[in-house]
């Protein structure tokens, strides 16, 4: 049994919208983004195990909210008190995780093929996700994530890059194509070309 995308359906290249006459770097860009490492990592409230000692493929679980840690391979998201989402590009780090993380302090949840994961790169990235999410994206940059909810749809919003603005909206598989319309949607005004 192979595994099928998650917005394999819908998700077809092309230019779309208000492209015309524009430059390409004005023009949003916008894929799916597949196999990746997705793993929900959960410490117990009755844990006492410090968090200042773990590694992760050289980086530390932090613990201010909003905040990424990251390297070029790996993201860890703070997603809540004692919570963390880490997306990698490594899918040995599963093995990693399992074996350095106690089961009595810890809850290890691999995640990656319950998630669609959209990736939005240009200049109006920001004005897309205003249309469709209530938080405040001004104070939104490099290296931060929220979780918050786009035209009803519960997401999880990664701020890659801030110059031109690249995120990675992460949603439940099961409101992928859903999002994936709303997104394209709020897109058409701006132009968008599907990778």
């Amino acid at each position: 049994m192979s595994l099928k995308s998650a917005l394999a359906n819908i998700h077809s290249e092309g230019q779309f919208g208000d492209y015309e006459s524009k430059n390409e770097n004005d023009v949003l860009k916008i894929s799916e983004i597949k196999n990746l490492l997705i793993v929900q990592i959960v410490q117990y409230k009755n844990s006492i195990i410090s968090i200042e000692s773990i590694d992760i493929d050289g980086l530390k679980l932090k613990e201010e909210p909003l905040s990424v840690s990251n390297n070029n391979d790996t993201r860890i998201l703070w997603n809540g008190p004692k919570n963390w989402l880490l997306v990698s590009n490594k899918k040995d780090l599963l093995t990693n995780i399992l074996q350095n993380f106690k089961e009595t302090d810890f809850a290890i949840t691999d995640l990656s093929h319950s998630k669609a994961i959209i990736e939005i790169q240009g200049q109006e990235v920001k004005e897309v996700l205003k249309k469709g999410c209530p938080f405040n994206f001004n104070i939104v940059e490099k290296n931060k994530s929220i979780n918050s909810t786009y035209n009803g749809i519960a997401l999880t919003i990664d701020m890659i890059d801030d110059n031109p603005d690249k995120v990675r909206l992460f949603a439940l598989r099961s409101f992928g194509e859903s999002l994936y319309h709303s997104i394209t949607d709020a897109s058409l005004e701006f132009g968008y070309k599907s990778l």
